[in-house]
């Protein structure tokens, strides 16, 4: 993840609200539910001594007429005396529960934490006639953001279904119906590209039916095979034929893929922290991080995947400020932070400087 998408948000006057609403099941009294739990927050940062300014602009985001939809989504909120800096429609609690905090810097790293976590995905679901391509950023607990969806109809003429007898006649007509799927899943394939072009996915995944799914990741350019991810679901959406469970499955589908991405990119990043590392191009802890900020030198901030780290909402402003990414590593770090750097920076010879208020 960039931190340049949030460095406006650290720029802004102080103090921060920063609010985080954790999901919960519906409930017909979901709008009493979420009114009271919005109560007790805005009680705390009133007490706190929050301007009237930063909790009008948190009452705006939080009592809406969807109110009830923030029960079961989540939200994180961040306001000032200007108004609403931020609102993301997901739970970025890690199952903690509902707290607000009033201060400087804003508290984004739990928020920061579930961005590092989430897929941008283009989910393509195809059998051998049509495909519906859909946007969506998801993680291991949710969708995100769900986007524009599109719809291709391949442009064969012929059927793609199949005769079962055997005679030349229907040998033919076999022939002609591979050559019609074939065509169909060009046009699809071409969709596909054009569509990923604009959107630079992490992720493609395929679902739908089989022998169209198993046609499209053959016919796909090497650089989306390379991000590719067939899932073993979604049968029957693309056509309007599905049964009721079709997207639930879906979805756990696309959660348990998002699962593994983030595996796979906690291990990279650990990979290449350890390759810096050997190369004088890490380091680890608060201190030497706010240092290597301090010369412009940190590339990347990396966080424990589930520990907050020392100093983790200064460490995240001052990555912001030099342009830095954030990621996720998976080895034990000290103060469970670390950052791979751009070039070398003495770190250990540098006067100990506070972080900044």
């Amino acid at each position: 993840m960039k931190l340049a998408a949030i460095r406006s948000i650290y720029e802004a006057e102080a103090p921060f609200a920063t609010v985080y609403l954790q999901s919960q099941a519906a409930s017909p009294d979901a709008e009493q539910e979420v009114r009271l739990r919005w109560d007790a927050l805005r009680g705390q940062l009133a007490d706190a001594g929050a301007h009237d300014e930063t909790l009008t602009a948190l009452d705006d985001a939080v009592l809406t007429e969807d109110i009830t939809a923030i029960q079961t989504e989540g939200r994180v909120l961040v306001a000032n005396r200007t108004g609403l800096l931020l609102e993301e429609d997901f739970d970025a609690t890690r199952d903690g529960g509902d707290r607000a905090i009033l201060g400087e810097p804003p508290a984004l790293g739990d928020y920061v934490r579930q961005r590092a976590r989430s897929v941008r995905g283009l989910v393509v679901l195809v059998d051998k006639e049509r495909a519906t391509l859909r946007r969506e950023v998801f993680t291991s607990a949710a969708v995100l953001e769900s986007g524009s969806e599109s719809a291709v109809e391949g442009s064969a003429t012929e059927s793609v279904h199949k005769p079962r007898e055997g005679a030349e006649h229907h040998r033919r007509m076999q022939q002609r119906a591979e050559e019609a799927a074939w065509l169909n899943i060009r046009d699809i394939t071409e969709k596909v590209r054009k569509t990923a072009e604009k959107w630079a996915p992490d992720a493609v995944v395929v679902a739908g039916e089989v022998q169209g799914r198993k046609m499209l990741l053959d016919e796909l350019p090497v650089h989306l095979q390379e991000i590719a991810h067939e899932v073993d679901t979604g049968g029957g959406i693309s056509n309007d034929s599905a049964d009721d469970g079709a997207e639930q499955a879906l979805t756990e589908a696309l959660q348990s893929t998002a699962r593994q991405i983030t595996i796979d990119r906690a291990r990279a990043e650990t990979e290449r922290f350890g390759s810096a590392r050997a190369n004088g191009l890490a380091v680890e802890g608060a201190e030497n991080i706010r240092r290597a900020a301090t010369l412009g030198a940190v590339e990347t901030l990396l966080l424990r995947y589930d520990a907050e780290a020392a100093e983790e909402d200064t460490l995240l402003r001052e990555a912001a400020a030099v342009d830095a990414s954030v990621g996720l590593v998976g080895s034990s770090v000290s103060d469970n932070a670390a950052a791979i750097l751009r070039y070398e920076a003495p770190v250990d010879q540098m006067d100990y400087q506070p972080a900044s208020s």
